[in-house]
């Protein structure tokens, strides 16, 4: 009789429990669903995780903190993809207020992806010539050609660019050069891109309105000075790669959003 109190009581003391745990998750669960109702995503997800937490038996309030923290992840994802697509269509306004400043070239049968040059630096208008030129692909991705014209070859690999004051900036050796000869002119290019040119670039686009020294790396020294209408070219391309660089960003991000609401669907309809 008295083992049977005791189991009995033992009992009944569980059920409490239990129902105390139920009790004390519920009011987490009803705090989440408060702060989601309030467009609070961060802190609805820090009280769904807090029911896992301290109250991992509460089965019943786990089980509705799931659903709850899918709708918050599809809420969350749906405003960033409305927030994404607004962001896209003010930068494609500004590239098309813009755009018709630059010369576009593409190669219909051999590329994929044209480029974009500061109509200064066209190939037929520099011809014979040893400077930086700039370009720019659709993508956002930015190039810097060192081109050098002479009677002689220097073999350079790398460039130095500095100001009046000192400062410098350098790339490393090239990966992309080659050599020619034209009618007995030498005739050598080596390319840097964006985040692989030592932020040579960078460097220009920040003393732009300076006098840029230009020193070629090789076997021989050679150095010339930007012209003004090439610290514009470059200037210019530094700016329109920025831009693409955004709308390629945005889209990525976009598309990131897409895959994840198809997938919190996807839970959601499992749940279900």
């Amino acid at each position: 009789m008295k083992k049977l109190i005791v189991l009995t009581c033992a009992t009944l003391l569980f059920m409490a429990c239990g129902n105390d745990v139920e009790k004390k998750a519920g009011e987490k669960l009803a705090a989440a669903r408060t702060a989601f109702e309030h467009g609070d995503y961060n802190e609805a997800k820090l009280q769904i995780d807090s029911i896992k937490i301290l109250y991992p038996k509460a089965f019943d309030a786990r089980k509705e903190g799931i659903k709850l923290m899918q709708q918050v992840e599809l809420k969350e994802q749906s405003e960033s993809l409305v927030y994404l697509d607004s962001m896209l269509q003010v930068k494609q306004k500004e590239l098309a207020d813009i755009i018709g400043k630059y010369t576009f070239e593409k190669d219909e049968e051999y590329q994929e992806i044209g480029n974009y040059f500061w109509p200064t630096q066209t190939v037929e208008k520099n011809l014979h010539r040893s400077f930086l030129r700039f370009q720019v692909n659709e993508l956002g991705v930015m190039t810097m050609t060192s081109i050098y014209c002479g009677a002689s070859n220097i073999h350079h690999t790398a460039v130095k660019v500095s100001t009046p004051d000192g400062t410098f900036a350098e790339t490393p050796s090239s990966k992309d050069s080659y050599e020619t000869t034209d009618l007995g002119e030498k005739i050598e290019k080596a390319d840097y891109k964006m985040g692989q040119d030592g932020n040579v670039m960078g460097f220009l686009y920040m003393n732009r309105d300076k006098n840029i020294r230009v020193e070629y790396i090789g076997e021989r020294k050679y150095a010339t000075t930007m012209t003004p209408s090439d610290r514009e070219a470059l200037a210019g391309i530094y700016e329109l790669s920025q831009l693409l660089s955004s709308i390629e960003q945005i889209k990525k991000e976009a598309e990131e959003a897409k895959l994840k609401i198809e997938f919190i669907n996807r839970r959601m309809a499992k749940t279900e």
